[in-house]
């Protein structure tokens, strides 16, 4: 907090308490000119008379202590925009030891899974039932707390991966992140093939893998042309891919934006940027193996008995 911040928190404190200590003074005693009990002809019942009276002074007392007490606590714990109380605590302070304390915590209890490898981790009923918590908490915004992604955030209970879905390149694709860029062929495609050469492209796209789709298709052949120029180089020349790169399968039935030909040309035109974050220092090595485990596990189910030799094999 600057300087002048801390000037301003001081002088509304010091105003905030000057102003009660003058309201409990002017308010203690009755003042020359009030009138008297028998001057406001306002009673009831024969003895309950209506009049300018003081509080008692007891009560007026408490008040007073109330406030000696509230000017105690702040020079004990501060509260003078940055000036720190004779006590020097901090909700920093406290926050740091509460912290430390639940990282202890989730030390131990993370502990007998340290450098496990991932498909031993999802072989374990308690490192599944781990991992679903913190992919709930940490992954659930994007992927969903069912897993199956939306538009634009890939579904993971497929069997469909574009970095690739061995359990150590999921692991990869947790701890540091991935970034898939699409770019933006619409001014390239166009100047190599007209005007209508992105819907050349997205229509021999549509047709991959589907040898019926691409008999007598000239809007596909003449796509194919525009792609072997330019589209091959990631996605390679049979449209498969190239995990390597995360150029996703075009021959697949999965379309992580849309399988209509309006999103497929708008992906072919303006391109696509996917940001995966990497949760590498959010997470830590141990948690980060966690939830890629129970991702993996979630196309990889477990077989009957894998369980007693996953153990064994993780002692």
């Amino acid at each position: 907090m600057s300087a002048g911040w801390t000037w301003f928190v001081i002088a509304l404190v010091a105003l905030n308490i000057a102003g009660c200590v003058w309201l409990l003074w002017w308010t203690a005693r009755r003042r020359p000119g009030d009138p008297a009990p028998t001057d406001t002809s306002h009673v009831w019942d024969d003895d309950l008379t209506e009049y300018n009276k003081p509080l008692p002074r007891w009560w007026i007392n408490l008040f007073y202590i109330t406030i000696v007490f509230s000017i105690a606590y702040i020079a004990w714990y501060g509260g003078l925009g940055s000036i720190d109380g004779m006590g020097k605590w901090s909700s920093a302070q406290e926050h740091a030891a509460e912290k430390s304390k639940q990282d202890a915590r989730l030390k131990e209890t993370f502990a007998p899974f340290d450098g496990q490898p991932i498909s031993v981790l999802a072989s374990n009923d308690r490192a599944l039932s781990l991992g679903r918590s913190i992919f709930n908490n940490t992954c659930a915004t994007c992927h969903g707390s069912a897993a199956q992604g939306a538009i634009g955030y890939p579904d993971l209970t497929d069997d469909i991966w574009h970095w690739g879905g061995e359990p150590d390149q999921v692991l990869q694709t947790v701890l540091d992140g991935r970034e898939g860029v699409m770019p933006e062929w619409g001014k390239v495609l166009r100047g190599m093939g007209g005007e209508n050469a992105v819907d050349y492209v997205a229509n021999y796209v549509l047709a991959l893998g589907d040898a019926k789709a691409m008999e007598n298709n000239y809007l596909a052949a003449q796509g194919k042309k525009l792609y072997d120029g330019v589209c091959v180089a990631c996605h390679s020349a049979d449209g498969t891919g190239n995990p390597a790169m995360g150029a996703p399968d075009l021959t697949d039935d999965y379309w992580m934006y849309g399988d209509s030909k309006e999103s497929i040309v708008q992906t072919i035109e303006k391109g696509r940027h996917g940001v995966m974050p990497a949760h590498r220092e959010l997470l830590g090595e141990t948690r980060a193996r966690l939830v890629a485990a129970y991702v993996w596990s979630l196309s990889n189910p477990a077989k009957p008995g894998a369980a007693s030799t996953a153990a064994t094999a993780g002692r």
